[in-house]
């Protein structure tokens, strides 16, 4: 049945109407208290619409609400939820399947973070997989950071935001997208026709003529826009075309005169943008019509319910002003009253929380790269933000405590119509982002009193020079390095100082770092004493390895300690150039491979040997680094270049089971998991990536299981070399901040597995790897894992080092090696009793030593008086010190101060302080005394005032700092009892 909106209270028939049958929709959902001028109205079937009387608009000016307003969002049919539900329904009933958010985490290996709502359909649109739906409807989360300097400044900025959109993949085109984008805009919405202005394409005479001639929108309200604004691509080539916008005037008394400016936003607000993809761009620029004609729209949520809820800005919609309001009391200020400052500072934290929130939910953990900085930032921007508020504590009584979890608590709380997962993983979300902050908040107020005084310093020497402010690009770096202050937080402070950063300098100690983290072995020289670059007269290597182990290639220089030379001989260490070679050199986590060099004379004998122990690679130039094990080697030379093949294939095997190994934890513990560096050694394979938790054993069991079923499988490996843009649109795994060749990378795939841009050496099928095995997995740093593994050969070598150490173990201990673990197990018991009945013994012993020290205590003061005991008990342990010293103040009559000190082991000195209550009261503390005394044995120590430990390295000092100890308490308590 169809239906029509009709005005319900100036409708002639409205007692008829609400009795009718037929309108059974009357609900809340239908009956709507308006803000933006339109009158209420019901659904009634079309076969009535004779009676209806059409809802007309009113023009009426977005102003402030009060707070009552605010709280009443949910009683109305425009709060957040019921737009984006009406949306979906008013799509799902023109045939449009509603498919659910994609995660934050893309697919898509050439973006970050799902940046749009097009995002999932891309390889649809690209024409790379078939449509599964001929149109669809979707709520898509999204981040955004690349103007996050704009969030809570403007109206309208966020990190995190909802796209509401519909998508036809060949279906429908211009005139259904535009008639629906108006009806749901205008009738569903309730949009005054008059307040909606559009945008189009300058040629899309098409668009014109639907919007004006069908849709009635008059021509002045009409705009056409050039390519910038209304035309998009999907990159230089490939689908494109125009799009059409459409903006409300929040201020139509201001005319429609042609020079009206549909980018003034303190006047218009686009909301709903509608891609029409018609063309096909190719390489000549030239626009071809698509057979498969597509839409792609995106209709802003935050900002149609700005509009709806007719407030001044997003942040007050009822999306997102709860989180401000729940930040709001954590600071003990009102938003309304609230300064500029004050009200941007809670704009982002509440922006900022939505954001890291979602993306840990998707798996996203805070770390130094990748996804997880982008977390780690806006968390660290919001605990700033929230220290700037005054902002102590958790807001539940711990004063030193997190507060963004409580801010999360908030965020989670409106999650269930956004994301229904996120409430199912809070207790992880709340976790992260305390721990993220308890950690910031470690160095957070050193960097900032450091930063403080970098930034006075800039602007005093600015001052003296009469020139510019600005902060080093070292400085930033030891604020980002050392105190954890992303650079972003570092400029935005700076700036509202005044004071500019050299960002080019910054860039140079990010990569001087990067260079140093490599291992020494790593750095090829190729200069000359005098700075030339020798590299400007040599040719690139042309590198053979990938189909030959072996080649003839000719000796273009030699280099010894960095200096060029003609001729090396026996026992030389040098650097070898070759025209041509087929050595690996070191690059994507592969090491160099090893050989010899061979210069044969004549009669086919070697008059030369050179062995080859690392290659490494300047540019585009090959340096073979070894030493002459016999004869001599001459610039110019030719020789037999020879890899060794079996550490080539050692090195093959490990390299392609770290690819495996990557394809096994996406699909084991999540594809937000990325690489985040790896080694491809002889003897093993290093794999780092980005996660935020330790792996359980069943995991790593998993993930073994996965590798070793696809080596068993016997897959051929494909290699191909492409362009870097189709590489990527076929999936290829690329890791972020790595640089690529435009025009040519190397794409290594596993079928039905693993697709990633690489260059290094592979076997040609998975059967070559034999087996895999992980040794280890730890933390490595915030938010990186490491896990260690061996495959093929030098599996072989571990499971029978193994073998023969169990086989050893099985008969030192004389059981099965299915026996071992419960024998080991009884030994340990047995070992803990024997060491727990030695320590009682002890304790014993130094009580009874205790008791007969007892007797050298001596007694100061004469009204009241206090018992002293100061003694060294040789060399007596800690514990058993502890034991004798409580005895000793239980023992003798309160008031006592008990120091003892002993030398258990060879340059280790150990020392207590027990003090009785009626010391204690007179405000000496043994924490505090024990501290000085241990520091004369070269240690130091603490504790609570009625007892303390330290410890030392330097057991000739223990009789003076006894001694010091005696005279001390003697001193202080005698002052104390006057």
């Amino acid at each position: 049945m169809n239906f029509s909106r009709v005005n319900l209270f100036d409708c002639p028939l409205r007692p008829i109407l609400l009795s009718h049958p037929s309108c059974f929709f009357v609900s809340k959902r239908f009956v709507t208290r308006t803000s933006v001028g339109v009158s209420p109205a019901i659904l009634l079937p079309k076969s009535t619409q004779s009676a209806q009387i059409i809802a007309q608009s009113s023009s009426v000016s977005v102003q402030p609400v009060s707070e009552d307003a605010r709280e009443d969002y949910q009683s109305n049919d425009f709060s957040g939820d019921s737009i984006r539900r009406r949306f979906l329904e008013f799509y799902a009933s023109r045939g449009h399947k509603v498919l659910p958010s994609a995660s934050l985490v893309p697919e898509d290996p050439t973006v970050l973070l799902t940046i749009a709502g097009m995002l999932q359909f891309k390889p649809i649109f690209l024409g790379k997989v078939p449509r599964q739906v001929p149109c669809a409807a979707t709520a898509q989360r999204c981040i955004r950071t690349n103007d996050l300097e704009n969030v809570g400044r403007t109206a309208r900025h966020h990190t995190f935001f909802e796209m509401l959109g519909n998508f036809s993949f060949g279906d429908y085109f211009k005139k259904e997208a535009i008639r629906w984008a108006w009806e749901l805009s205008t009738i569903e919405f309730g949009l005054p026709a008059n307040r909606v202005w559009v945008s189009i394409y300058e040629d899309d005479d098409e668009a014109f003529e639907i919007w004006k001639n069908e849709i009635g929108v008059p021509v002045e309200r009409i705009k056409r826009m050039g390519e910038a604004d209304n035309f998009w691509t999907s990159g230089p080539t490939g689908p494109c075309g125009p799009c059409s916008e459409l903006y409300y005037d929040f201020h139509p008394e201001r005319g429609s005169d042609d020079d009206v400016d549909l980018g003034d936003d303190t006047r218009f607000i686009e909301f709903y943008n509608l891609v029409f993809m018609q063309y096909n761009k190719t390489e000549d620029g030239l626009l071809e019509p698509l057979k498969q004609k597509n839409i792609d729209t995106g209709l802003g949520l935050e900002r149609i319910a700005q509009i709806l809820q007719k407030v001044p800005n997003n942040y007050e919609t009822d999306l997102i002003f709860p989180i401000i309001a729940k930040v709001s009391e954590l600071a003990n200020i009102s938003y309304d009253s609230a300064n500029d400052r004050a009200q941007t500072s809670l704009k982002v934290i509440a922006d900022h929380m939505r954001a890291i929130v979602y993306l840990i939910s998707d798996g996203v953990g805070p770390s130094n790269i990748g996804r997880g900085y982008v977390v780690r930032r806006l968390i660290r921007r919001a605990v700033r933000k929230g220290k700037s508020l005054g902002i102590n504590g958790d807001g539940k009584g711990n004063l030193m405590g997190a507060f963004l979890p409580t801010v999360a608590e908030k965020v989670i709380e409106m999650s269930t119509y956004i994301d229904s997962d996120v409430k199912l993983r809070a207790a992880h979300i709340i976790e992260e982002i305390k721990k993220e902050e308890l950690h910031f908040k470690k160095t957070l107020e050193r960097g900032e009193k450091l930063l403080d005084q970098k930034l006075n310093d800039a602007l005093s020497t600015a001052d003296k020079t009469e020139t510019r402010p600005y902060l080093s690009g070292k400085d930033a770096f030891l604020l980002y390095d050392t105190y954890g202050f992303p650079v972003e937080i570092t400029a935005e402070v700076a700036e509202e100082r005044g004071v500019s950063i050299d960002m080019n300098g910054f860039e140079v100690e990010m990569e001087n770092q990067r260079r140093q983290s490599q291992a020494a072995h790593n750095v090829v020289k190729l200069t000359v004493e005098d700075d030339a670059d020798i590299t400007k007269n040599i040719a690139d290597t042309e590198f053979l390895g990938y189909d030959s182990l072996s080649a003839r290639a000719v000796v273009k220089s030699l280099l010894v300690d960095g200096k060029p030379v003609i001729r090396v001989s026996e026992g030389s260490d040098v650097e070898i150039l070759l025209d041509r070679t087929p050595f690996y050199a070191e690059s994507g986590g592969q090491i160099g491979d090893h050989g010899f060099l061979y210069v044969n004379s004549d009669g086919n004998q070697n008059t030369a040997v050179v062995e080859v122990r690392d290659v490494q690679k300047s540019q585009k130039i090959f340096v073979h680094k070894g030493t002459v094990k016999s004869g001599a080697l001459e610039v110019g030379k030719e020789v037999e270049a020879a890899v060794d093949e079996d550490l080539r294939q050692r090195a093959k095997v490990h390299h392609t089971a770290t690819h495996l190994l990557q394809s096994a934890l996406k699909k084991v513990v999540g594809q937000e998991t990325s690489q985040a560096g790896s080694l491809v050694a002889f003897d093993r394979l290093r794999f780092d990536f980005n996660f935020n938790r330790s792996l359980h054993d069943n995991e790593l069991e998993e993930i073994e299981c996965l590798i070793n079923r696809w080596i068993g499988d016997a897959t051929r490996l494909e290699t191909k070399v492409l362009p870097l843009a189709d590489a990527k649109q076929a999936g290829a795994i690329a890791m972020f901040g790595e640089k690529y060749d435009e025009n040519e990378v190397r794409v290594v795939e596993v079928p039905g597995v693993s697709m990633e841009l690489c260059g290094g050496t592979h076997v040609g099928n998975t059967a070559e790897i034999r087996a895999f095995k992980i040794i280890s997995e730890q933390g490595i740093a915030s938010g990186i894992r490491r896990i260690e593994a061996i495959a093929g050969e030098a599996f072989i070598e571990y499971i029978n080092s193994r073998d023969s150490q169990m086989t050893r173990l099985c008969s030192t201990l004389k059981v099965k090696a299915e026996d071992v673990t419960n024998r080991v197990e009884n030994l340990l018991e047995e070992l803990r009793a024997a060491r727990k009945e030695a320590s009682e013994l002890r304790s014993k012993a130094a009580v009874y030593k205790a008791s007969v020290i007892s007797n050298k205590a001596f007694t100061i003061g004469t009204s009241q008086t206090i018992r002293v005991l100061v003694e060294s008990m040789d060399d007596t342990d800690a514990d058993s010190l502890k034991s004798a010293a409580e005895h000793l103040v239980s023992t003798l009559e309160d008031p006592v101060a008990v120091v003892l000190g002993s030398f258990p082991e060879k340059d280790k000195v150990s020392l207590v302080a027990a003090f009785s209550p009626g010391v204690v009261s007179l405000g000496v503390q043994a924490g505090k005394f024990i501290g000085s005394i241990a520091k004369m044995c070269g240690g130091g120590g603490g504790g609570k005032p009625n007892f303390a430990q330290a410890g030392g390295r330097k057991p000739e000092n223990l009789p003076s700092a006894l001694e010091k100890a005696r005279e001390d308490l003697v001193a202080n308590l005698s002052e104390k009892l006057g």
